[in-house]
């Protein structure tokens, strides 16, 4: 369980592909050693297992489903990911529950920045557009962001500087992916409805 705050990023350094699924390495800052293997680590908003620690190198595995959903099918060396470690019993929630379980990858249409702020507007796939509700929660590659506005293709957000600088938004550019997770909360209750009709 995370909560969307993002204080680390770290950097693809090597991508070992396998029959069903891929092996990937990133160097990060990171206070981790072989205590922690088999933690769960937020990587762009995905929940990957810690399997091995060298180091400054931390390694992951990705099964074929993880990259069907993610934007990891398209991951390349030297890529910045956010990186999040797992909730302890009495932190504070700053952002909102992201259990890691991305639900599909949105294309950035539209990055500016006004004033001081930046403005990103996403496409994203229809079966996933009619869940997206506006001023709700959503983790846009691991990160706590408020959708100000829902378009016809998909919605908006606005990222406030300390945001930006910290995560690999900044890295970002137009046409670009990122994962989406859907706040789980309005998933629950549509379902909820839906069972009711």
């Amino acid at each position: 369980m995370f909560n969307g705050i993002i204080f680390n990023q770290g950097i693809i350094t090597k991508i070992v592909k396998r029959k069903k699924g891929s092996n990937i390495f990133i160097k990060s800052d990171l206070k981790l050693n072989n205590k922690n293997l088999g933690v769960s680590v937020a990587c762009d908003g995905v929940c990957l297992t810690l399997i091995d620690i060298k180091k400054d190198i931390s390694e992951f595995y990705l099964s074929n489903e993880t990259i069907k959903r993610s934007k990891f099918k398209f991951l390349k060396l030297k890529d910045k990911v956010n990186l999040e470690l797992p909730l302890k019993y009495g932190h504070k929630i700053s952002g909102h529950i992201c259990q890691g379980h991305v639900d599909t990858v949105a294309k950035i249409l539209i990055l500016k920045k006004i004033d001081k702020s930046h403005l990103f507007e996403f496409e994203i796939n229809k079966k996933e557009r009619i869940n997206l509700i506006e001023k709700a929660s959503i983790s846009v590659n691991g990160i706590s962001l408020t959708i100000s506005k829902v378009t016809k293709k998909g919605f908006q957000i606005w990222v406030i500087p300390h945001t930006f600088k910290q995560t690999n938004l900044a890295s970002l550019k137009k046409n670009d992916l990122v994962n989406i997770e859907i706040d789980i909360l309005s998933k629950y209750v549509k379902n909820y409805f839906n069972e009711k009709k």
